[in-house]
């Protein structure tokens, strides 16, 4: 089994990955109103932080990976704070951040990791918080023609909208709600109620008011 660096150094994708931004500006679209800190899960080199940081100036962003060389290329103007660990212990606080993104990142866990994940995603978020996480989507209609996989390479995991939604209750989260994703929303926006044509999809969830 490979460590988690040696599948994330394997996956070049995201440094040219042309969706990226785009998907930060989806992220940022569903920000509740008051955020002040953001953790930016899987930040790599910082991309996406730099959008949100275009987008709200005043944002307070920390970046999480567990691969050092990339932290240290991070915006040090944009990130206020690097974090060099796995998402199963974050080096932080209870109740430290507005709101947790992790852009297509929890395929990236092997399938015991990602319920400890998911509940430090809700440790370490307010009361009211929220989480935007995207991650492809299996049921993708070109992938049930083609015979093709979520799975393979530094996907490690694959997540159906239905167990997902179920796992994220089973964590404490609320107002849970699926929404489009990936590059085919350029074409047909967020919310077309059939998900299947949808290569990605959106994860909004808040954590309870009182936990």
């Amino acid at each position: 089994m490979k460590t988690y660096e040696e599948l994330n150094l394997a996956q070049t994708e995201s440094e040219t990955d042309s969706f990226t931004l785009d998907r930060y500006r989806q992220f940022f679209q569903h920000f509740p109103r008051g955020v002040e800190t953001v953790l930016d899960v899987g930040c790599n080199t910082g991309r996406g932080g730099q959008i949100l940081k275009a987008l709200q100036p005043s944002l307070k962003i920390a970046g999480l990976d567990c691969v050092e060389s990339r932290l240290k290329r991070i915006p040090k103007s944009i990130y206020d704070r690097a974090i060099c660990s796995y998402s199963t212990s974050i080096n932080s606080q209870d109740a430290e951040f507005d709101v947790v993104v992790a852009g297509e990142f929890i395929e990236h866990l092997y399938p015991d990791d990602v319920t400890q994940t998911l509940k430090e995603f809700y440790r370490i978020l307010k009361p009211n918080a929220r989480l935007l996480l995207t991650t492809p989507n299996p049921d993708y209609l070109r992938l049930k023609l083609t015979g093709g996989s979520v799975l393979g390479g530094a996907h490690v995991s694959q997540h159906f909208i239905g167990n997902l939604r179920q796992l994220l209750e089973s964590c404490g989260f609320v107002n849970i709600r699926i929404l489009g994703s990936g590059k085919v929303s350029r074409l047909l926006g967020e919310r077309c109620p059939v998900l299947a044509f949808y290569g990605s999809y959106l994860a909004i969830a808040d954590k309870a008011s009182q936990s």
